[in-house]
């Protein structure tokens, strides 16, 4: 069964404010018994490891397709798909000890016109096991070294088991200063992100990113 929807879930631009909450380090959330949406918003800078194990999906999400686009001009800026029936316990040879953090890092190469966009859609589709999701929601921090640049938070809504979603989240970026998207473009790779996803408030799935800003410009942006 599939599930459609377009999440127009939009944040206020502008920078984020010095971090006024208490703050937390990763070494304190790891003696929690689970971890929720406030205590990785309460993190000061980007996670160096990833705070939950791939056992935590214990509702089987998995992520089949992923696209961006420039809400402006329609251009599709990054689109990856798995392949229909993909296993990857199908691809390794017998014996090969397989990277348990395989799949939760993504390196993206954007043009310097990527900075300088208001509003990408971020277009997900996802599978679900034989639970279903209450409360899914998704949590997303960008960070230049130390600066938080945007925190993004999204709604998944329900979701039924055994279903196929797809869902579209609309991100609204700040206006960058130009001596910061200066030093974006010729730091690559350190402008990073932490992906965070709960379920009933507990954490499930993180993923984590970098972005390079080395591409050709696309004329449409």
């Amino acid at each position: 069964m599939t599930q459609e929807a377009i999440a127009r879930t939009r944040s206020r631009r502008g920078l984020p404010q010095p971090h006024s909450r208490p703050t937390v380090t990763e070494e304190e959330l790891r003696l929690k018994d689970y971890i929720t949406p406030e205590d990785v918003m309460n993190l000061s800078c980007i996670t160096k490891d990833y705070l939950c194990s791939h056992d935590a999906n214990v509702y089987d999400i998995d992520f089949i397709r992923f696209k961006i686009r420039d809400m402006d001009s329609g251009v599709t800026l990054f689109e990856v798909a798995k392949p229909a029936g993909y296993d990857p316990k199908q691809h390794h040879t017998p014996g090969e000890v397989i990277d348990p953090d395989a799949g939760r890092f993504v390196r993206y190469h954007f043009s310097q016109g990527f900075l300088k966009l208001q509003s990408v859609g971020a277009t997900v589709e996802f599978t679900v096991g034989d639970k279903p999701l209450t409360h899914f929601r998704m949590i997303e921090r960008h960070f230049f070294r130390d600066q938080e640049l945007k925190c993004f938070d999204f709604e998944f809504g329900f979701c039924i088991p055994n279903s196929k979603n797809s869902v579209e989240h609309i991100y609204e970026f700040p206006e960058l200063p130009s001596d910061l998207m200066k030093e974006m473009v010729e730091n690559p790779f350190e402008t990073r992100s932490d992906s965070f996803y709960f379920v009933d408030n507990k954490l499930i799935m993180h993923n984590k990113a970098d972005y390079a800003y080395d591409e050709p410009d696309v004329a449409a942006l």
